[in-house]
């Protein structure tokens, strides 16, 4: 079932679904004006099939020269694994090697994390809870290579480019904007209302190369392992966005609450631990993730699935907590989150596992909460957060290592819940 105009999802959540698929925003007020004219809420259509009220992004392909799945003897050409349905395993593919124009950078990716929005991605919707599914398969053209979380060696730029060079090992940063608009010529790239992210609307890391518009999207990682780097651009600068807005209330509290022990959870407290002034509360339903969450350091840990669990934490903060952030996203973690704030507790929400929640309204008045979002970080919380990565102060979360030709299996096994920490794809 898709959104229909008589219970339309809020306006917070339309803007990300539409920005997710590539579509522009109409000037007019959302809910007043495209939605209430459509009877199914496409989220990857609305904007180019709704009356005219705004454009497709421009350029939501990567130029490619299509060749045939990859056979014997071609490996030296460009290799993908890709999907040219949605839903159906990846397969390999083959393509001419990517040429740089005018300031692009052409990087030989050496690893690329597996992100759980990958799922999302390749499922072509997000779950909006109560059936609701919010389709965003028009989003980018077929067959497609997922992967944002990219690290490489530059191995080509275009005549444009000033400062890298062949052989520069850098972290890709994934969340590009169109490159003219105010959000990015204030470096806000990542909230462009036509963006081009790596892996999300153009051809991202499930891959032995990809081409950048532009080398401000490069960042060293001296010190680094490569294999750890490129979780930085996505697990690492999603969860120290997130962390930064929640920053101020946990210390305030002195307890910073992290819901979820995934991939960027386990993230989230490594940063937590070396940018925020408040112990580490983790929270999961997974036992074996509490253990690994306990091993890499967090003060406290709970089962977010016990009884007595809410109770044990009013009591360790001293009435609830200041500051917190759900990496799971789903109603029952954001639920959790908000009935574990105090007075003027905040928490953040990243993570899009979908559903929906029913919360009282005047619970917000009369404690006085907030409850927010936070889509990855700006450039220039990834220079801060690398400044600190490659200072030593940020510990390096669990990371094991698969092959290319394991994406499907990897994608899979992240769909079922199989993987702790973070899995990247070496070519």
């Amino acid at each position: 079932m898709i959104w229909r105009t008589r219970s339309p999802p809020p306006d917070v959540v339309s803007r990300y679904l539409l920005i997710l698929a590539g579509g522009s925003l109409p000037e007019r007020p959302l809910l007043a004006g495209c939605l209430a004219r459509s009877s199914v809420h496409d989220a990857s259509t609305t904007m180019h099939d709704a009356g005219g009220c705004g454009r497709r992004t421009g350029d939501i392909s990567s130029s490619r020269v299509r060749r045939e799945p990859v056979q014997a003897g071609e490996e030296d050409q460009m290799r993908s694994m890709q999907f040219d349905e949605y839903g159906a395993p990846l397969k390999a593919f083959s393509y001419e090697d990517p040429t740089p124009q005018g300031k692009e950078v052409v990087v030989r990716i050496e690893a690329c994390g597996v992100c759980h929005s990958d799922i999302h991605l390749h499922e072509g919707y997000f779950d909006m809870g109560g059936g609701n599914k919010a389709d965003v398969t028009r989003a980018r053209e077929l067959p497609f290579t997922l992967g944002h979380e990219i690290v490489g060696e530059v191995v080509a730029t275009g005549p444009g480019v000033t400062g890298a060079k062949p052989g520069d090992k850098r972290i890709v940063y994934p969340w590009i904007g169109c490159g003219d608009c105010p959000k990015c010529n204030s470096g806000e790239d990542q909230s462009c209302a036509r963006p081009r992210n790596l892996g999300v609307h153009v051809d991202g890391g499930y891959s032995t190369h990809v081409k950048i518009p532009d080398e401000k999207f490069l960042f060293a990682y001296d010190g680094i392992p490569t294999e750890l780097a490129g979780t930085y651009a996505c697990s690492g600068i999603t969860a120290y966005g997130a962390l930064m807005k929640a920053k101020e209330g946990a210390e305030r509290g002195g307890f910073i609450g992290l819901i979820g022990a995934g991939g960027v959870g386990m993230a989230g407290l490594m940063l937590a631990k070396a940018a925020i002034g408040a112990k580490t509360v983790v929270f999961d339903i997974d036992d074996a993730k509490l253990e690994a969450a306990t091993r890499a350091g967090a003060d406290y840990v709970f089962n977010s699935g016990a009884k007595e669990t809410r109770k044990e934490v009013m009591k360790l903060t001293g009435g609830g907590l200041s500051g917190a952030v759900d990496f799971v996203g789903s109603d029952k973690s954001a639920l959790f989150g908000i009935n574990a704030l105090g007075q003027n507790g905040v928490l953040v929400i990243i993570g899009l596992f979908g559903g929906a929640m029913t919360v009282p309204v005047p619970l917000f008045p009369l404690k006085g909460i907030t409850v927010r979002g936070s889509y990855v970080g700006s450039l220039q919380e990834m220079s801060d957060m690398m400044a600190l990565v490659r200072a030593g102060k940020v510990p390096p979360m669990p990371v094991k290592t698969r092959p290319l030709d394991a994406a499907w299996e990897t994608l899979e096994d992240l769909r079922h819940g199989k993987i702790v920490g973070r899995v990247v794809l070496t070519p």
